[in-house]
């Protein structure tokens, strides 16, 4: 029998460990290379990914056909992944795209929905108010809510799912840091703090790490971001359990995730949305980052936007969180191949979480080619 060729998926998080379920299920010989996520953030010293986190919206449309059918694709998927893992990660809450009704954000969505039909409500003037009574919009702002297989996803636990599959499929875990990559006749060789294994093909699906594991020069704008976490009581939660996620035409990009309960047992509402780019150049500076906890001073911005949205809500608390996210020049993921043994699947542009099924599954369609 010919020995199948050897495949290192670099990059244990959203779209890796994706790309290592679709390689493991087509048959290779897949190890899943990266750390876990760490114990405490604050005082952690190796390396942080995005998907440590509980809330992440998913939605069928968007502003970018792209991306809208790049996550039809991936929501089309999530009750088979659930099913088979047994674990769950999706919310099925519903989903708005809420914005200016002469605005360019609305525009495009309705011309996204429409083209690829979409199921969703378009919610003008005083519709919004009547359907979610807590959300106070700006009375110039229409809506389009989706009801049906949108909400928000746990990137935690998708990513807990894809790896469990992974692994039932026959891919091998490898809990390391990768510090390198070295191409080589016999391979490439995957330098990490624990050893040097060597493999036939790789895939770097390394998020704000991808460039320095490459060792490139860097190619991706890596921006921190800030969150902000509203506690809520046990009975206010409830009441608001019929609350969507919510995306906003604002020059900022913010979004409203609905009452979810995280790992400290507490149940929080976030909202995302910095003013400007905290840019993160190296390893270092992104570590820096994550520790830090983000800035107070988006925190208190996203706070006054909440209390404006969310005028009736009760909050007992008030928390902050870092983040970052991973952009390239034309808003769309970079998925190619870079040499004859090397090719990446990474950048999710603030988009990634939803559809990293589907970023991982054309990821490794690469290494079939």
């Amino acid at each position: 029998m010919e020995k199948r060729p050897s495949i290192a998926v670099i990059g244990r998080g959203l779209i890796g460990s994706a790309a290592a379920r679709h390689l493991a299920n087509a048959g290779q010989d897949v190890t899943l290379i990266g750390p876990v996520e760490p114990a405490d953030k604050r005082t952690h010293q190796g390396v942080f990914a995005s998907h440590y986190d509980e809330g992440r919206i998913t939605r069928k449309n968007a502003t970018d056909i792209f991306w809208a059918e790049a996550s039809i694709a991936s929501i089309a998927r999530y009750r088979m992944i659930e099913a088979t893992s047994g674990i769950a990660f999706f919310s099925p809450v519903g989903a708005l795209m809420a914005g200016a009704e002469s605005g360019e954000f609305l525009g495009n969505a309705r011309r996204v929905a429409q083209q690829l039909s979409v199921l969703h409500q378009d919610l003008r003037g005083e519709l919004v108010a009547e359907v979610i009574p807590d959300l106070s919009l700006p009375n110039d702002w229409s809506a389009l809510w989706e009801p049906d297989d949108s909400g928000h996803i746990s990137p935690r636990r998708l990513v807990a799912a894809q790896t469990k599959l992974a692994e039932a499929g026959g891919a091998i875990l490898f809990d390391g840091v990768v510090t390198g990559l070295e191409e080589t006749a016999a391979g490439v060789k995957v330098h990490t703090k624990t050893g040097t294994p060597v493999f036939d093909q790789v895939l770097v699906a390394a998020g704000g790490m991808t460039d320095h594991v490459l060792g490139r020069p860097l190619s991706y704008k890596v921006c921190g971001r800030t969150v902000a976490l509203f506690e809520l009581s046990e009975n206010e939660a409830a009441r608001l359990g019929y609350l969507p996620s919510l995306v906003m035409g604002t020059p900022e990009g913010h979004y409203f995730l609905p009452p979810i309960r995280y790992p400290d047992g507490k149940i929080y509402m976030k909202l995302g949305g910095d003013p400007d780019d905290i840019l993160l150049k190296s390893p270092q500076e992104i570590g820096d980052w994550f520790r830090s906890g983000g800035r107070s001073e988006v925190r208190d911005d996203q706070e006054a936007r909440f209390r404006a949205l969310f005028p009736a809500v009760e909050v007992l608390s008030i928390k902050m969180d870092a983040c970052m996210t991973t952009w390239t020049d034309d808003l769309r993921p970079e998925i190619a191949r870079l040499s004859e043994r090397v090719s990446v699947a990474s950048a999710g542009n603030g988009a990634g979480a939803k559809c990293s099924d589907e970023l991982g599954r054309l990821g490794a369609a690469l290494l079939a080619e």
